[in-house]
């Protein structure tokens, strides 16, 4: 097979995902621009505790992967896999797999300051809940904490005492 790929119809709409070796991910988006390919790595905003400091770091949305757009005139993607950073591209069989603009574009469009923003949380700590899932179905419970996987802490009221459980926000709703 030759080097050229053929592109569906609007090329410029297509994206392809790359797997970039670990924590190499700004290495891999620099040299990519640097060789004329435009590149997009969604970052998240973490909290991060060390040595009794919390602080908020920027971490890749999808770590070890980024996006390179793939143009009708650039119709060689071989050098994405030599370029320092990268692994491989994401592939099936010879030819990279796609991903259309339009999830790109709906990434960009959840960005603030640099940072993909979580939609806001409908629980607050203190909060009464209902547990609809599982074998405590049907009681009520207090939220104690929140994380940020969509785990919910919880206060039950289980045969006259106080249980701590760990739900999934999908096992509450709000009363």
């Amino acid at each position: 097979m030759n080097s050229a790929y053929a592109l569906p119809s609007g090329a410029a709409a297509w994206w392809a995902a790359v797997n970039t070796q670990p924590h190499r991910e700004r290495i891999a988006l620099d040299n990519l621009e640097r060789q004329g390919f435009a590149s997009y790595c969604p970052f998240i905003r973490r909290r991060r505790s060390h040595a009794r400091r919390v602080e908020e770091v920027l971490r890749p949305l999808f770590p070890g992967y980024l996006f390179v757009n793939v143009r009708s005139e650039q119709n060689c993607w071989r050098p994405i896999l030599s370029t320092y950073g990268v692994r491989t591209l994401v592939r099936c069989g010879d030819q990279p797999s796609l991903v259309d603009a339009r999830f790109i574009q709906a990434l960009q469009a959840r960005e603030v300051d640099g940072a993909i923003v979580r939609p806001p949380v409908p629980y607050k700590i203190g909060q009464q809940v209902q547990v609809v899932a599982g074998p405590c179905d049907g009681l009520v419970a207090t939220i104690l904490s929140l994380d940020e996987k969509d785990r919910i802490t919880v206060l039950l009221d289980l045969m006259s005492r106080r249980v701590k459980a760990y739900l999934d926000s999908a096992q509450v709703m709000p009363l």
